[in-house]
């Protein structure tokens, strides 16, 4: 029985190696009001169940390794009070639209297959006039503001369990790595947009996108995904149309 002190953790458990399906355990945990679900489960772990799996690390908002589903809805652990869903219970489930591993720990192999794809990192003239080791590549204020909302991702995840269209087909790239792409597009040290626009204007990259805006919604770190996405179908369609008119030295 639930009491004011205490709050009921309704954990999906699931072992693909030997259940059938995901299955339900409920725990009694102490309602304190600076506890997080993240401290429930860890109390979970340390004093009642050892065999509970889930993933965390930096419990600061940080690290990005604690997104799970919270009453349905994608949530870092450890900025999810439990005082907020008193008197309880609470459902906690993994990430959706990723496979599971063990009870709330899912498989992010794609995401870490697709990320690279977009080159998230600087990419340099192609005349190499910028990679003498003593230069220093300053920024104004200005340029470094260019992108720095799309610099905050941490990469948690929460925006793909967010996306329907990701949901339905696993081959779209999606929101965060896109988003990286914008980040680096918008540095005033970076060249690499073309090659970033090869494979985002392809048929698994931004076009797939019917901009629900789910992805931002969610985001932990105020990053505008869906922004970044239309920015992008922007650049390509102008990419599409100079190819289409202008002579290749004038594109």
């Amino acid at each position: 029985m639930t009491s004011a002190d205490s709050i009921q953790l309704r954990v999906s458990r699931y072992r693909p190696d030997t259940d059938a399906g995901p299955h339900w355990q409920e725990y009694e945990v102490p309602l304190r009001k600076e506890w997080t679900v993240l401290d429930g489960l860890n109390h979970v772990k340390n004093e009642v169940d050892t065999t509970l799996s889930f993933r965390w690390s930096c419990r600061m908002g940080i690290c990005g390794s604690c997104g799970m589903n919270i009453e349905g809805e994608p949530k870092l652990t450890c900025a999810t009070f439990l005082s907020d869903y008193a008197p309880g219970p609470v459902t906690i489930e993994p990430l959706a639209n990723f496979p599971v591993i063990r009870d709330l720990v899912v498989d992010l192999s794609d995401f870490m297959a697709k990320l690279p794809r977009v080159k998230p990192w600087i990419i340099g003239a192609e005349d190499h006039s910028q990679v003498e080791p003593d230069v220093e590549f300053l920024q104004t204020p200005g340029q470094l503001d260019a992108y720095r909302q799309f610099s905050m991702c941490i990469n948690c995840m929460l925006c793909y369990a967010a996306c329907p269209v990701y949901g339905l087909d696993p081959e779209f790239i999606g929101p965060a790595a896109i988003a990286l792409a914008e980040r680096y597009d918008l540095d005033s040290r970076d060249h690499g947009t073309s090659q970033r626009l090869d494979v985002l204007g392809a048929h698994d990259g931004v076009w797939a996108c019917t901009f629900v805006g789910e992805c931002t919604k969610v985001c932990p770190k105020h990053v505008d995904p869906a922004s970044a996405i239309q920015r992008y179908k922007l650049k390509t369609a102008l990419h599409t149309v100079k190819a289409f008119l202008l002579p290749r030295g004038a594109r």
